[in-house]
């Protein structure tokens, strides 16, 4: 499939642009979450600055892969900026906190549920124990239905660092699931 994305080319017509934005929406927002942690409401403001960055042309499309890796690399990106930012101005927040009032934290700890069902809690608790290239990986591959070699693309690293943390991943993830179902096993 053939995009024609380049908007500098057709002056206020991003009808393309936005139509496949709109169909990778869900995966979008699936991706994001895994790269801001599942945290919802960061979510919502790394996609809309990753889709401003495309649709302004600031992030540029240029079809050295498929426009769905394209977009998966520029909201990982973005979500690193955007975790970057919200940290030092964390850091800032608890620091003039602990000046003003010693032990008392300033930022209030989430209580959003994001999984209902105890299988997803065991899932989701597996995938955050992964280093973060393994679970960027394997969300990737999994999820998404990227090769690895895509993968890579939207990660921005080589095939075979990307292979390694996928079957690294895959390993430590079997292993970590594998332990929690003993342990249930156990206690009953």
């Amino acid at each position: 499939m053939t995009l024609d994305l380049d908007v500098e080319a057709h002056p206020g017509s991003t009808t393309s642009l936005e139509s496949e934005l709109e169909r990778l929406h869900r995966n979008s927002f699936a991706w994001a979450l895994s790269c801001c942690r599942w945290d919802p409401t960061a979510v919502e403001d790394v996609l809309h600055d990753a889709y401003v960055k495309v649709l302004s042309g600031k992030a540029r499309f240029e079809s050295r892969s498929t426009f769905k890796t394209w977009l998966f690399g520029v909201i990982r990106l973005t979500a690193l900026e955007h975790r970057t930012r919200t940290t030092s101005r964390t850091e800032r927040l608890e620091r003039w906190a602990r000046t003003r009032s010693p032990g008392v934290s300033a930022v209030p700890q989430s209580d959003v549920s994001f999984v209902d069902s105890e299988r997803s809690v065991r899932l989701v608790d597996a995938l955050m124990e992964l280093p973060r290239r393994q679970r960027e990986v394997l969300h990737l591959v999994f999820y998404d239905g990227m090769s690895v070699s895509e993968a890579a693309r939207a990660l921005g690293v080589s095939v075979g660092s990307a292979r390694t943390h996928y079957a690294r991943g895959k390993a430590r993830l079997r292993s970590t699931l594998t332990e929690v179902r003993d342990e249930e096993t156990a206690a009953v």
